[in-house]
């Protein structure tokens, strides 16, 4: 992790990107008992294709936690201030999902930057956007 500064950053700055392997079952199911949710959707087909989809697919707050390692790989989590996202499709089984973030704005008075996020698929499709705020030295 580099020696981030307020000064040193600028507006239109890239995070390094994250690129995930595709999701698996292995993963669903390692992430439902990491995280105590054992929704039946992301983890039993069976369940999953009742309720009308094709398979089971990722827990929304796994793609989140994908962007929040992005932030803390860039900046350590003590400077995390705000971190928000909006959930905008589904992360299907075999989905490869790349994590970014871009310096959206500085915050002069509270010496912060607000990072615009997003998770998309190989195929470029967005699955969550969102944005974390940052205070830099």
């Amino acid at each position: 992790m580099n020696k981030l500064t307020f000064d040193g950053v600028k507006v239109g700055d890239t995070l390094p990107p994250l690129q995930l392997p595709p999701v698996d079952r292995t993963t669903l199911a390692l992430f439902a008992g990491a995280s105590g949710d054992h929704n039946p959707i992301h983890i039993d087909i069976d369940f999953a294709r009742r309720a009308g989809m094709p398979d089971v697919f990722a827990h929304g707050m796994l793609g989140m936690a994908w962007l929040g390692r992005l932030i803390t790989q860039w900046a350590p989590q003590s400077q995390l201030r705000r971190f928000d996202v909006r959930f905008q499709g589904i992360t299907h089984l075999g989905n490869a999902i790349r994590c970014t973030g871009v310096v959206a704005e500085k915050l002069e008075d509270t010496r912060c930057v607000r990072i615009e996020l997003q998770t998309t698929n190989q195929y470029g499709q967005t699955k969550i956007a969102g944005e974390a705020l940052l205070a830099l030295p």
